[in-house]
């Protein structure tokens, strides 16, 4: 019974796990593939396919932008709107829901956060890139993922959980970031009446009331008075996040019995048509009893987990591998215009950083027993995972594309970003070989 309970609870995460893993490698094709195409004679075409915009325009309403902008701003969209699920789920039912559980991830995430933007600040000598100091905060989950995917199960499951949370925690920090500071020129009577809409929507979702395409609708003109509005949209997604429910409709008794009907009753329908043998269709009467499970499968789940597993596979192997695709691309060449030291302040900050900060807060957490250390978890295998967490590349390309206009700028950053992400990556990838080498060689 208690493995049968344990398989319960562990098969979602390593499905989690398995996904993004994947997505990771998906992230790093599409950012080969984009510097491919920076640096081949198809660049032209590369760059100016993203500066194309489409939209829609009328008489007093405009909704018009280039395509790397319906990615970043709309796409990922979605995206915060994820983790803003992934965030919700934690806190109320995950790793985050208790204080001692979560002490240990927000703690390590303070310091991913804490020391690579102290950093990051101490060395920065030019006042124009000083913007940039939100870009080495968050860990790309996916990335990181893969890579513990690649050490196959000589890693703990108490470790994949530790880096799960503390990433999680990291890109609310980075969330709350962007709203606050990469925001600018706010329109208040906008962001007032998105307001308005969040707060009818926070009371559907109290009284455990939820419709589909009543949210569908509104979440839409939430992220168009946010666009307008001068507030990152990607944050709208965040919110609406925490407008759906997470109670169920019925129990999981309750579902059981009301399967058991439907199938019996499917079955009694089965003999009647199919002892004929000339029915190649279902009947209308079987066609309606598929219909009631349907609906009753979506009533044993909560809208929050039915959204959650429908976004992910879209999220994991198409939006994050597409923004990848369509930001990651800088074109290399012996004459071209960087900011030397942007690039070596983003490494520094993303390697040094983030392995200080997340290796350091926890060490002293646990020896100040405010928090535990995971299950058949080394102190070796921390600062492995500590490493990995200079893997910033999504969330830190996206902060660089609202931290700066200048295109010196941005490919200084972007390279800086991918430079101390493979460097981290390689780092982290070693101290976990060799720490889990001993244990897996005596398995």
């Amino acid at each position: 019974m208690i493995k049968k309970v344990e398989k319960l609870l562990i098969s979602p995460l390593e499905r989690f796990i398995g996904l993004e893993s994947f997505s990771g490698m998906l992230l790093f094709a599409g950012t080969i593939a984009a510097l491919v195409l920076a640096n081949s004679s198809a660049s032209d075409f590369y760059f100016e396919f993203w500066r194309n915009k489409i939209g829609f325009e009328g008489i007093s309403f405009e909704l018009k932008k280039s395509i790397i902008l319906w990615i970043n701003d709309g796409l990922m969209a979605i995206f915060f709107f994820l983790i803003g699920l992934e965030i919700k789920r934690e806190i109320l039912l995950g790793e985050l829901n208790s204080l001692r559980k979560a002490a240990l991830p927000i703690v390590a995430a303070i310091g991913g956060i804490a020391i690579p933007v102290f950093i990051f600040l101490m060395f920065n000598q030019n006042p124009a890139t000083m913007q940039g100091w939100g870009i080495p905060m968050a860990t790309d989950i996916a990335f990181t993922l893969a890579i513990l995917k690649l050490l196959g199960n000589r890693i703990p499951i108490g470790l994949k959980i530790f880096l799960t949370a503390f990433a999680i925690v990291d890109d609310l920090g980075a969330v709350i970031t962007i709203a606050l500071f990469y925001s600018e020129n706010i329109q208040w009577l906008l962001i007032g009446i998105a307001m308005l809409i969040f707060a009818f929507l926070v009371m559907l979702n109290m009284a455990n009331l939820y419709s589909k395409y009543i949210f569908f609708i509104l979440g839409v003109v939430i992220w168009v008075l946010f666009l307008k509005s001068g507030i990152h949209p990607t944050i709208a997604g965040v919110l609406l996040a925490f407008t759906i429910p997470i109670q169920r409709k019925i129990t999981a008794r309750q579902y059981f019995t009301q399967i058991n009907e439907i199938s019996s009753s499917f079955l009694n329908s089965c003999k009647s048509t199919d002892s004929t043998g000339t029915k190649k269709l279902l009947s209308s009467e079987q066609v309606s009893y598929l219909n009631d499970l349907s609906e009753w499968s979506d009533k044993v789940q909560s809208p929050l987990q039915i959204l959650e597993n429908r976004l992910h596979d879209w999220v994991a192997y198409v939006i994050l591998p597409v923004f990848a695709f369509a930001n990651a691309g800088v074109a290399i060449s012996a004459g071209m215009n960087v900011d030397s030291s942007l690039i070596i302040n983003i490494m520094i900050s993303l390697v040094l950083g983030k392995s200080i900060g997340i290796f350091l807060f926890s060490f002293i957490s646990v020896k100040l027993k405010l928090a535990d250390l995971p299950k058949n978890v080394k102190w070796s295998q921390i600062l492995g995972v500590a490493f990995l967490g200079g893997l910033g590349f999504t969330m830190s390309i996206f902060i660089t594309n609202l931290a700066f206009e200048d295109a010196t700028f941005i490919d200084s950053a972007k390279l800086g970003i991918i430079l101390g992400s493979i460097i981290a990556g390689l780092l982290g990838y070693l101290i976990l070989f060799f720490s889990t080498r001993k244990q897996a060689i005596s398995e």
